[in-house]
């Protein structure tokens, strides 16, 4: 298969912790569920300072220890057309979101918060949990973002394959 079926870009703001471990946890539910050909699978910041870099080594080690691999990402900017390139865009935190609404010229249907697919026991008393940014804290960071991940994306993947089939 050549174009796949439906399409996500996950979006943080530097695209070196929360969404290339977004991508690659969902690529690895992807892969489990026979559907890497159905689905395209990317991530972006909606800041260029990263650009081109890893993921940062932190998040790589933790991903690692759940057994995601995130080797061959490297941060690139979310650009204006990514709102006609992709099916689903999934932000991080409100204010990835309202990045992405200024630079697609507002809201979108199709671009959404991460919490919104989040299980009842991480949804907060004012809405959807923004994924912390784990960048200036410890270890435990990192975990927690993996465990929010974990948690949420096959909510996004069951939303995605609404309308796509395993491959034969």
């Amino acid at each position: 298969m050549d174009q796949p079926e439906r399409s996500v870009l996950f979006v943080c703001m530097g695209n070196i912790c929360r969404s290339p471990a977004a991508e690659g946890v969902f690529r690895k539910l992807v892969n489990e569920a026979g559907l890497s050909e159905a689905i395209g699978i990317d991530s972006a910041g909606t800041i260029r300072h990263h650009v081109g870099n890893p993921p940062d080594a932190r998040m790589t080690a933790a991903a690692v220890g759940r057994g995601v691999d995130l080797t061959g990402q490297h941060a690139r900017y979310a650009e204006a057309a990514d709102a006609e390139r992709f099916d689903l865009i999934v932000a991080m935190d409100r204010m990835n979101l309202a990045d992405l609404e200024a630079r697609f010229g507002g809201p979108r249907e199709h671009v959404r918060l991460l919490g919104e697919f989040a299980p009842d026991d991480f949804q907060l008393k004012g809405g959807p949990p923004d994924v912390p940014d784990p960048y200036y804290g410890g270890d435990a960071g990192f975990e927690q973002v993996l465990d929010l991940l974990e948690a949420s994306l096959p909510h996004v993947l069951e939303h995605l394959t609404r309308t796509v089939r395993a491959s034969p």
